[in-house]
């Protein structure tokens, strides 16, 4: 029962890295890009829950779609002011880019809220669901339940809208998308407000989940998510998911058997081989390229 239990709980922990994961794969398979201040996006929208709810006193759900809409506009903005005029550089150029912007918004919360963690409000019932010897936390079942419920809506989206379908075919080819009409800026803009509207999702549960949170938050949490990516294959959907779940398993089994102090190593493990023995990812898939 205990080895189900840390199965459990690295699944809802997995979940979490998941829903950031999905926003790295996004941007990459339709931008082409990696954005490496998608972890400090997300430490955004948590500080702005707990504005919304500390400060402004607002109900729970209204200061997470406010979280959501916020997040959402503030990766669109990023996108607009520090991505779209690197459009067709080499990639060095948009790594640094992100790297800049990530120390910029973890900076601006520096001064702001100090690197003194602050208590996030408890907006998700406590207490635990016991089953014999199983015993599974509000907390962990509404992650798994929100957390399956954002992917689902979002492969709907993908699949079943002319939106989604003018985003696969950019993450085809750009080029004969915009000979078809298609707005690949707009495209572009819209992955990544839903990424980082995905990712504030992600950053309520993580306040919830441990309680705590500062503006250092997104950097491992964004690491640990485009692992999960890397392993799932960057760019396809369901592999984001099922990696940052196979992390979050890996992560749990590790603290709980060998040693707390382990569990990154193990994480950055899989990352080595992953990339030794399939570099695409378990849902990738390798792409030539004429030069």
């Amino acid at each position: 029962m205990d080895f189900l239990n840390q199965i459990i709980n690295g699944l809802s922990t997995g979940s979490m890295y998941a829903l950031v994961a999905i926003g790295y794969t996004m941007v990459y398979g339709i931008g082409k890009m990696i954005n490496f201040a998608h972890g400090e996006i997300i430490m955004v929208s948590a500080y702005i829950a707990l504005i919304c709810i500390s400060t402004f006193h607002l109900p729970a759900v209204v200061a997470v779609l406010i979280s959501i809409v916020l997040t959402a506009l503030l990766g669109v903005v990023t996108e607009k002011v520090a991505y779209k005029p690197l459009r067709g550089k080499g990639s060095l150029e948009v790594l640094i880019t992100a790297i800049g912007v990530s120390y910029l918004l973890q900076n601006i919360f520096l001064l702001a809220f100090t690197s003194s963690g602050r208590t996030f409000p408890q907006i998700m019932p406590s207490g635990d669901i016991k089953f014999g010897g199983l015993s599974i936390s509000y907390i962990t079942i509404i992650t798994l339940i929100v957390s399956a419920i954002c992917t689902a809506l979002l492969l709907v989206f993908i699949n079943k809208t002319k939106l989604g379908k003018a985003m696969l075919a950019v993450s085809e080819d750009n080029g004969a998308a915009s000979l078809m009409g298609i707005n690949v800026s707009s495209t572009i803009s819209l992955a990544f407000a839903i990424g980082s509207g995905l990712g504030a999702v992600a950053g309520t549960i993580y306040g919830c989940k441990f309680s705590l949170i500062n503006p250092y938050i997104g950097q491992m949490l964004g690491i640990k998510a485009f692992i999960a990516a890397v392993l799932g294959g960057i760019g396809s959907i369901p592999g984001a998911m099922i990696g940052g779940l196979m992390i979050g398993v890996a992560e749990s089994l590790t603290i709980a058997y060998i040693s707390s102090d382990f569990s990154d190593a193990v994480v950055f493990g899989i990352l080595i081989l992953i990339l030794i023995i399939k570099p695409a990812g378990l849902f990738g898939s390798n792409v030539r390229e004429k030069v």
